[in-house]
């Protein structure tokens, strides 16, 4: 009896082993560890000292200008601009608490701006945490995806994405503020959304990069959460699912004004030309994963959404 006892043991834990050895933690996607950065804002908008931070090892970061640091594969919406000689930055992805340790904390928040104390400048900022790079320092307000180096090289072919998550949508109206012209309702909603995305990518001769869409997650939060979500997966897809009856048109291509960019091997900032579907079985060469604290694009969104994030994975 004793025997039977130990050999029931002894496979409920490998099979418990098995379980865990087909999920894999995306580096530093535990979010235990976080870089500081410190940077002082220019004397003509307040001379503030700013406080900002990007998922990576525990350290302090002297430069204004980031660079991922400890092979972190993660970026954030939190960045430092130099415009005109002027310095200033954005905060919009937070650490914060989650039980015994921490968690991404992304937030859509109205960021303001006062030139020499009198002259205020307002616009719409959400949180955005992804794979990929900053191209830092931001030098326009023009075309804010096109800052972002979206994408890792990846060439696996997981079946769905894991992460504990906790949503607080907010009340107020959904709005776009570009500082630069007046404030616009939109007569949409706005929810927080987590993306998974695998391409085959390649580049032309001058430069430009292609790709087909090999596997997709789009998922929109359309409900605040009571409590954290843990350990919740979702499927990814593989191959053209433009007929499956899950299909929405915010999973489909990405074509058109709302682009990702990644840097071509002549260190240039290019759109990814998303051009068809894949095979279902193609093997993939870029991962892309995203999540938002809001869904419509640069500068619009409700100001007090709230994504929580945490412990993001691939299932195998």
């Amino acid at each position: 009896m004793k025997v039977q006892k130990i050999i029931v043991t002894t496979l409920a834990a490998l099979a418990s082993y098995n379980v865990q050895a087909q999920e894999e933690l995306i580096k530093y996607g535990d979010f235990e560890t976080w870089v500081n950065r410190t940077i002082k804002e220019s004397r003509i908008i307040g001379g503030k000292t700013k406080k900002l931070v990007e998922v990576g090892p525990a350290m302090e970061y002297t430069a204004n200008a980031y660079k991922n640091q400890g092979g972190s594969p993660w970026a954030t919406s939190n960045v430092y601009a130099h415009v005109s000689g002027i310095s200033k930055t954005n905060s919009s992805v937070y650490k914060d608490k989650h039980g015994s340790g921490t968690c991404a904390k992304l937030r859509t928040h109205i960021e303001g701006v006062k030139v020499l104390g009198i002259i205020n400048i307002h616009v719409l900022a959400a949180g955005s945490l992804y794979l990929g790079e900053m191209v830092e320092p931001i030098k326009s307000s023009k075309n804010p995806m096109s800052k972002m180096n979206i994408g890792i090289p990846f060439t696996r072919r997981p079946k769905a994405l894991k992460f504990d998550y906790k949503v607080q949508l907010s009340d107020s109206a959904n709005v776009r503020m570009t500082g630069f012209s007046s404030k616009k309702t939109m007569n949409i909603k706005d929810y927080c959304d987590a993306v998974c995305i695998l391409q085959k990518r390649w580049e032309d001769e001058d430069g430009n990069i292609h790709a087909l869409r090999v596997g997709t997650m789009v998922h929109k939060f359309t409900k605040s959460t009571p409590s954290w979500q843990e350990g919740k997966t979702f499927e990814i897809h593989y191959g053209d699912i433009t007929g499956q009856r899950f299909f929405r048109k915010y999973m489909g291509l990405i074509t058109g004004d709302v682009s990702y960019y990644a840097t071509n091997s002549k260190g240039k900032q290019v759109k990814i030309l998303e051009e068809g579907w894949a095979d279902a079985d193609e093997a993939p060469t870029h991962l892309i994963v995203k999540f938002d604290s809001s869904d419509g694009g640069a500068y619009i969104g409700s100001p007090g959404n709230t994504l929580w994030v945490d412990n993001v994975k691939l299932v195998y």
